[in-house]
Formats: C-alpha cells, structure tokens, sequence
C-alpha cells in the first residue's frame, strides 16, 4: 500500500520517515482545530441570529430589518460596493435575496467550518464574506474600526484554512475513511480538508505566498484607508465612525420663498441619530434673511421631505429635523408665513445647525 505525502503524490519511500510527515500533518491539523471551529462558530452565528433566533432581521416590516443596517454603511463603502447597496436599496425584491443568500452562505459556510465538511471550500466562502464585510462596513467603529478588525482576522483564518485543511476532527476524514476511493479525486483534494492539496511542494510554496501576500496587501491597504499609521500619518479617516457629518448640495430659492436643498448623512455612528436643530438661510454678506428653529423644523409636513430610501431616512422629529445614517433626502424649507419673497432675492446660503453644535452649509441659487 502506497503512503500520500505531503504533495499529495504516492511514495515507496522509507516508513519511518513517511511516519514522521505523518505526524507533522496530524500536529498541524491539532492546531488548526480551534480557530477552524470558531471560524465557523462566527459564520453560523451571523447566520442563526437571521434564521433561527432573531428572524426580525429578515423582517422588512421589524426594526431590526438589515437593510437599514446595510444602508448605514453605505458612507464609508469602498470600491463601488456603495453603489451596489443603492440599487438594491431601491429594489426590495433584489435586496430581500441578496439578504438572504448572504445570511445562508453564513450559516452554511459556519457548519461546514464546525464540522470540518468540504472544508477549503466552505474556508474559501468565508474568504469572500470577509472581503464584502470589510469593504461595505469595515469603516464602522465609535472607538476603533471594530468591523475592520473583525473582517481581517477573519480573512487571514479564512486563508490558512483554505491552505490547511481541516484533518483532524472532521468529517472529511470520516469521509474518506468510508471511501478511500476519494483520495484519488481531484476535486476531493481542492473542496475538502483531509488530504495535502494535489500539487508538489514547490507549487504549494508558490501558492501559499501568493495567499499570504494578497492577505497582507488587502488588510494592510484597507487600514492605511481607513485610518493611515503605514505610510502616512494617523487619520481618522474620510468617513468618520462617531461624528455625524451631513453633505448639502443642490440649495434652491424658490418663486415663493420655499428653500429646497438635498441633504445626506454620511459620517457617524448609526446608534443613534443625528438631529438638526435650526436652519438658517443667510444673505452673501451674513446676515439672516429667514431662519426655522426646532419646532418649525419638528413640524414641517411630509411632502416637504422626499426620502430616496425607503429605510434610514430623514423626518421630523422631537426636536427638529431627525436623520438616521445613510439617509439621502431632497427636503424643502417653506417661508414663513405672509413673508416677503422678494426680501430673500440677497441669499447666498443655507446654513444646518446640529444638536451638537456643528454647521453644515450649502450655496443657495434662486430657482
């Protein structure tokens, strides 16, 4: 009976030390035991909490409804994924699949983990969960970048499973231990974890730094974005993570005196929302020509504000004019009652005051 060694190809050679390679697989696998069980832990947790143990995440009609968590990190998304999450935003059908074929490649990449089935590819699913949650959310973080950190380790265990295997404790070896026939099937090598991958070492060698190296480059790319401390000074990155920040373009005077402007949120932590608290349209030499205080604002009706989204969205609230993150809005500011329009032909700006002191401004063009 022919002995696989550690390429995967069937040697003659002395016993002893076949024995020895052996053992080194079984020492290997032994350590890799624990991070490929809450490796998979962490998936099927995602996944369960949607499924089984709090099916209000998939409840578009609940509070919890993902898409409002998936709208609040569309600010900070890299490399369009802010765009994908805008169109399905504004088609239901598409996101509700997308919600969940996401959460059930969780949960069945996690099981498979667990169990240690078919264990580089579901290792190799957990590799693209953790790319799509670092770059959708990995901005997010009041005190650090948590989401960051959370994908990155997840990658890199994703990628020493994906070269490893699974071996010991796994039901790839009750598999092939059933059927030994296996060993001899290309695609049980690649898929599963409980024989070396089909290649000579030198190939494993080149295969192994090429993962090692896109590893290290996205992780390390991905921080320097975020919050710099590689090749740049420590920053706080484009999008912060705590403070709320509001982008206003497009300001109108309209005939009647009305000011409409689009507002979005784009910065800040989506636990809790961000609250406009006056409103302040100002002459080109400073002065204010109109101003709308917290209850004006708290009391404005809703064709005055025109949600792009269906979710996180702008509204009038206690006290003022409330924003959840993410939320994109085109809103209009009515001139108050028996005002002379023709006295506000001098605006130049619209100036937001948040609850916390902050201004927004934008230009202000008649319409």
């Amino acid at each position: 009976m022919s002995i696989l060694t550690l390429d995967g190809t069937a040697s003659a050679s002395d016993p002893a030390a076949q024995r020895s390679k052996a053992d080194t697989l079984r020492i290997a696998a032994l350590a890799l035991l624990s991070i490929r069980f809450i490796q998979g832990f962490i998936y099927w947790g995602g996944g369960s909490r949607r499924f089984v143990y709090a099916p209000a995440k998939l409840d578009p009609n609940a509070a919890s409804w993902m898409a409002n968590k998936f709208q609040s990190a569309m600010p900070g998304a890299l490399l369009g994924t802010d765009h994908i999450i805008a169109f399905l935003l504004h088609h239901f059908y598409l996101l509700y699949v997308a919600l969940i074929l996401f959460s059930a490649v969780e949960l069945i990449a996690g099981l498979l983990l667990m169990t240690g089935v078919l264990t580089r590819g579901a290792a190799l699913a957990s590799i693209g969960l953790s790319i799509v949650l670092m770059l959708m959310f990995g901005w997010q973080g009041a005190t650090c970048i948590d989401e960051w950190t959370m994908a990155a380790c997840n990658l890199a265990i994703g990628a020493t499973l994906m070269l490893g295997g699974s071996g010991a404790f796994s039901l790839d070896n009750a598999l092939l231990a059933r059927k030994p026939a296996l060993a001899e099937r290309d695609w049980f090598r690649w898929m599963s974890g409980a024989l070396p991958l089909p290649v000579g070492s030198g190939t494993f060698q080149k295969i192994a730094l090429a993962v090692f190296a896109a590893t290290v480059a996205f992780n390390v790319a991905t921080y320097n974005y975020y919050r710099g401390s590689v090749i740049t000074p420590f920053h706080g990155g484009p999008v912060s993570p705590s403070k709320h920040h509001l982008t206003l373009t497009d300001g109108v005077l309209l005939p009647d005196g009305a000011v409409r402007f689009h507002a979005y949120l784009d910065g800040g932590t989506p636990e809790a929302p961000s609250n406009v608290m006056t409103a302040a349209l100002k002459s080109t030499d400073g002065s204010v020509l109109e101003q709308w205080d917290g209850a004006a604002l708290s009391h404005l009706p809703a064709s005055a504000v025109a949600n792009e989204f269906a979710y996180n969205r702008f509204a009038p609230g206690p006290f003022g004019l409330r924003a959840e993150m993410g939320a994109m809005a085109t809103i209009t500011l009515p001139a108050a009652s028996g005002a002379d329009p023709g006295r506000l032909r001098g605006a130049g700006t619209l100036q937001l005051r948040t609850v916390n002191g902050n201004t927004f401004d934008v230009a202000v063009r008649p319409g």
